[in-house]
């Protein structure tokens, strides 16, 4: 099983960028912990971020036919992004929405996400274990719907 992990603008400034709300983590620990826990799952995790929507769209496309699933935290793209919607829509691959902060509950503005429509969940608001809930979320859904045997 192949995953993506997708990360969108200024998430690279992770443990720098409003450490009161993100925490002190940086995108780079994120990611490692993340790859160890999907390995031991039995799954692969490849980690992209750009802070340019073309880039993150880009990626996304190529990675039809390539990988089983993706996470995803657009970041500010999530409110704003119909491109990057409609990239996930037309690639078919399972997505899971992830946002360290509960959006719901901050600026109205953040209350709408373009990607939520074609995701197949939103894990939000448990900072960095917002990740690792939709990585354990995304591999139980991919096993249930194409029932893969993960056993290494």
């Amino acid at each position: 099983m192949k995953l993506l992990l997708v990360n969108g603008p200024n998430l690279n400034f992770l443990g720098i960028r409003e450490p009161q709300k993100y925490g002190n983590l940086t995108l780079a620990d994120i990611e490692s912990s993340l790859v160890k826990l999907a390995k031991a799952q039995g799954a692969e995790l490849d980690c992209f971020q750009s802070n340019h929507e073309g880039e993150i769209i880009d990626k996304i496309q190529s990675a039809y036919g390539l990988y089983d699933g993706i996470i995803i935290n657009a970041g500010g793209l999530t409110h704003t992004s119909v491109s990057l919607r409609d990239a996930i829509a037309a690639v078919s691959i399972p997505t899971v929405e992830v946002h360290m902060t509960n959006i719901h509950s901050r600026e109205e503005f953040r209350h709408v996400s373009m990607i939520s429509g074609v995701a197949i969940a939103q894990v939000v608001g448990f900072g960095a274990k917002s990740y690792e809930y939709a990585l354990d979320g995304l591999i139980w859904h991919l096993k249930q719907i194409k029932d893969i045997d993960l056993e290494v």
